[in-house]
């Protein structure tokens, strides 16, 4: 096993997090998405960690934190303490391809709401957003923009010199992002912000599992 999960719990505030623990009931005082201890509960895989993420948590005096269940439609609105499935890599991190990125898009049919995204092992994959969940989607690791025009998916798309160079660079930041936080579904950086290449694949290669 090369990456596991843990379930950090974050207050609003961002000022106070907790880690359940190997019994599965107790939490303990941490910082968001810190290095692993012997008594952190790991979860091996993406179902695993879903069924924990996004949970209502309330403070409790014996346990920590006691577990109130997945929040409602309107829940998110209140400010409150929520979990987080946070990624370990326990090996080196893999490095995305550029080969397979224009693979992936130029065998996409226009038409689809296609989101591409990044999987844990540095893969890229795209889901059907219409019809697939995206949300709470442990399986993604970065995600793209959701795009269905000729202009953006498709043989054409990858034709497009100055817009595959910019996606590439988007990904390699949000890998970057991912790897840096342990955080899943990160969104790529905005045009504006991004490096280049060789900036990116040299701070991915700083990258060091725990």
């Amino acid at each position: 096993m090369n990456r596991t999960f843990s379930i950090d719990a974050l207050e609003a505030s961002g000022k106070h997090a907790w880690r359940l623990q190997k019994d599965m009931q107790h939490w303990r005082s941490c910082t968001y998405a810190e290095a692993l201890i012997d008594s952190d509960a790991r979860l091996a895989t993406p179902d695993e960690a879903e069924k924990l993420n996004g949970c209502r948590m309330q403070r409790d005096k014996d346990l920590g934190l006691v577990m109130r269940g997945k929040p409602g439609p309107f829940d998110f609105l209140l400010r409150g303490i929520y979990t987080h499935a946070v990624q370990h890599r326990l090996t080196a991190p893999p490095v995305p391809e550029l080969s397979k990125m224009l693979d992936t898009i130029a065998g996409l049919k226009p038409g689809t709401p296609w989101l591409l995204y990044l999987d844990a092992g540095a893969n890229f994959c795209v889901l059907d957003s219409s019809s697939e969940r995206i949300i709470g989607n442990l399986n993604i690791a970065v995600r793209g923009e959701i795009a269905s025009s000729a202009a953006y998916v498709g043989p054409q798309a990858v034709l497009d010199e100055a817009l595959m160079d910019r996606t590439w660079r988007q990904f390699l930041g949000g890998w970057l992002d991912h790897l840096q936080s342990g955080n899943m579904a990160v969104f790529v950086p905005d045009v504006e912000k991004l490096k280049s290449e060789a900036d990116y694949l040299a701070l991915i290669a700083k990258q060091q599992p725990e």
